[in-house]
Parts: structure tokens; C-alpha cells; sequence
């Protein structure tokens, strides 16, 4: 399927939504933020069946931050450079960080400013071996916005994420890996092969669960140790009145695969 600078590819349980737009190496523009929430309307209209996304770029980028064109022609005090961060960005960001099931960001080329903030979004990153994280806005004097400021020092810690966005310099996908921004990193032509597999693990397994576990992890940071204990039992209440949970028990007993079904 088809939107605005975006393609969406459902192929069984996984999605697969692709950022598209490569004569500007997938910088994203208020387009193609309709496109992605046209193409995230579509997921929500097939939750039942698409238990897992992959999100990646077109071309030999993953996503080079929000397409700055045409924006040195406005004049100095008539712009509000936050108005596409609530009005198009957030929402995305929103949306995504409360997907009903698990993320697979698939980085396959440079991925800076938002693209470095979209690509961090997933709950398993892989990247290619030859892309790159660029905390890019002090090159254009802006601040970091699309949740960086959240997701970083949660990720690698206040000095390194400090260190990234003052100085503007690329991080490496090995480095990433290294300071643990990312879980895997392979070679450039067996990434989508490697990112489908795992999703297609992901997809198969119990994925209500695995849902709850998203949400046990985004809202940690945020809770108490009592909060958190709370919204453990009541995340452990609604796993365990599932499907799933019975067939995991009984094949664990029986000891044979689980035959999951997101139920």
C-alpha cells in the first residue's frame, strides 16, 4: 500500500512501514507524517492479524531528520519552529509509543535528528553495519525535540547523550552497539532478512504479553517502585487471563512447542 512519501506491506502477522521518500534520504515532511498516519489508521484496522511492525527507510537512508526545505526562506521572527512538533510529530511519536504490539526499527542507513528519535522508538533496533546516529539540531541551531531529551539519557546516560547533541558528531552503529543505544548490528544485505526473522518471531509469540511488556518498560521510568509493583500485577491480571497463557502452561507441561495466537 501506498501513502504519501510512505509504503506499508503487511505480510502476514508482520507490517512492515517503510519511510519513502529518497530524494531527500527520507527527511520527513508534514506529508509524509499524513502518510504515516494513514498508514498506522491501516494497522489499527487489521490489529487482529498484525502482531508485529518493522519500521525502515527507502534507499540508503533511514531517516535524515524533518525536510528543511524551503525553510530559509522564512523571515526571522515570523516562524514557531515547535508548530510541526505538536501538530504532526508528536502525535506519531504518541501512536507509535502506544502500538499494540511490538517494534522492530530496522536502521539501514543514517539516521538523524527525528530519524534518530524514530529509529530509538523500537523495541528491538537493529541497524546496518554501516549506519550512523546523528543528534543533527545544533548544526542548524535548534535544540533536540522529538523525545530525544527522554530517550536518551535513559538509554546511555546524561553524559554521553549531552556529549552527542552539543557536538553534533556521528555515532557509529558499532559504537552504538557498544554503549548499548542498539541490540544488533549486521551486515548491510542481510538486515531486512535478519529484521523479518526476528519480527516473525515476535509475531508468532504471545503477544499480548508482549504488548504489556512494552508498556511495563515505557512506564517504568516514570514510576514509583510501589507504582510500578501496582502495574505489574495489574499487567500480570490481564496476561494471565489470556489464551496464550493457558497454551504456554499446557505445553510447557506437555513439553512441546506453544502454539500462540494473541489471544
Amino acid at each position: 500500500m501506498q501513502f504519501k512519501h510512505v509504503t506499508l506491506d503487511i505480510d502476514g502477522p508482520v507490517a512492515v512501514l517503510k519511510l519513502d521518500h529518497r530524494e531527500v534520504m527520507n527527511a520527513v515532511s508534514m506529508d509524509m507524517l499524513g502518510g504515516l498516519a494513514d498508514a498506522l489508521d491501516t494497522i489499527d484496522e487489521n490489529k487482529a492479524e498484525v502482531r508485529c511492525l518493522v519500521l525502515t527507510g527507502a534507499g540508503r537512508a533511514f531517516c535524515t531528520g524533518a525536510n528543511l526545505q524551503g525553510r530559509n526562506n522564512q523571515k526571522p521572527g515570523r516562524s514557531n519552529a515547535g508548530a510541526a512538533l505538536e501538530t504532526g510529530f508528536h502525535p506519531f511519536l504518541r501512536r507509535i509509543r502506544n502500538l499494540h504490539c511490538p517494534i522492530v526499527t530496522a536502521v539501514n542507513g543514517p539516521a538523524a535528528g527525528a530519524g534518530m528519535s524514530f529509529a530509538l522508538l523500537g523495541d528491538m533496533i537493529l541497524c546496518a553495519r554501516s549506519s550512523y546516529f546523528l543528534q543533527a539540531f545544533r548544526r542548524i541551531g535548534l535544540v533536540p525535540d522529538c523525545g530525544s531529551t527522554w530517550l536518551l539519557p535513559r538509554l546511555i546516560g546524561k553524559a554521553r547523550s549531552i556529549e552527542l547533541s552539543l557536538m553534533g558528531e556521528r555515532l557509529p552503529a558499532e559504537k552504538a552497539l557498544e554503549w548499548g543505544l542498539i541490540n544488533r548490528v549486521y551486515d548491510d544485505g542481510v538486515l531486512m532478512e535478519e529484521a523479518m526473522k526476528l519480527a516473525r518471531d515476535l509475531a508468532n509469540g504471545p503477544t499480548v504479553a508482549l504488548s504489556l511488556i512494552r508498556k511495563l518498560y515505557w512506564d517504568s521510568p516514570e514510576n514509583s517502585f510501589e507504582d510500578q509493583l501496582n502495574l505489574e500485577f495489574q499487567c500480570q491480571l490481564r496476561a494471565g487471563d489470556t489464551q496464550d497463557f493457558r497454551e504456554g502452561v499446557g505445553a510447557f507441561l506437555e513439553k512441546r512447542p506453544a502454539q500462540f495466537r494473541g489471544k
